[in-house]
């Protein structure tokens, strides 16, 4: 089983993922995910390694299963989602294991819904989603798609902003944006979504690198239409009011 535990808080796991989790012999995940449902997987066999062990783990995972032991590989989010479960598939695949294991992929909520939740409704028009992490793919990549949505106006969700090696990623993704929206085009940063210490901030592209960003940050940029209405951001379907 491939599990989304959500974002970080208990309540925001499905009852079908806390059921899988339940049922399992083995946990396998990294340890900050670990950590957080730790009550409730409580004295069950756990497999957790640091960052940028993934296959690591996923491999270590699948010998769980060949062994016999019903696993649960945690993955934080979706798994399908920048998440476990394509990386799993594609280590079946390559030890030709696909037809042997039986594999249950568990959607979670998203970085990107529970942020867009926090901060008002952000995302009810198409929006993309892309990751600033230059660790697995080509920066060059990267800056085409950000050039892409922001030109095609869709409302951007950005993944990995920044880390402590990594910072500038997040200012060229601004300056892109700028090519295409307005310095007042409202920006949500949410920090820690859902976790104990969120933070949660609304302002525009001019002003978006005054706020704390780093690798647990979720920053939705909006499109044209999206505006603040009070305390929240809003991005209009279209409905005739």
């Amino acid at each position: 089983m491939i599990i989304g535990t959500g974002p970080g808080a208990a309540a925001d796991i499905s009852a079908r993922a806390l059921e899988a989790l339940q049922s399992a012999d083995v946990i396998v995940g990294y340890k900050t995910y670990i950590d957080l449902i730790q009550d409730i997987i409580q004295e069950k066999q756990v497999i957790s390694t640091a960052m940028t062990r993934e296959k690591e783990r996923c491999e270590a995972a699948i010998e769980q299963a060949a062994a016999g032991y019903r696993v649960a590989v945690v993955s934080s989010g979706d798994p399908g989602v920048y998440g476990m479960a394509g990386l799993i598939l594609e280590l079946l695949e390559s030890t030709g294991q696909l037809k042997t294991i039986p594999v249950q992929i568990i959607p979670g909520i998203t970085s990107a819904t529970a942020s867009a939740a926090r901060l008002g409704a952000p995302l009810m028009h198409d929006f993309a989603v892309i990751s600033l992490s230059d660790l697995l793919t080509p920066w060059e990549t990267i800056e085409k798609r950000l050039e892409a949505a922001a030109m095609a106006d869709f409302v951007i969700v950005l993944y990995n902003p920044a880390s402590k090696k990594r910072d500038w990623q997040i200012k060229k993704a601004r300056e892109i944006c700028l090519q295409h929206k307005t310095p007042t085009t409202p920006v949500g940063i949410v920090k820690n979504a859902a976790r104990e210490d969120e933070e949660i901030y609304i302002t525009d592209l001019s002003g978006m690198l005054d706020y704390p960003i780093d690798m647990l940050t979720t920053v939705i940029v909006g499109n044209c239409s999206t505006r603040r209405i009070g305390e929240f951001i809003i991005t209009p379907r279209g409905y005739a009011l």
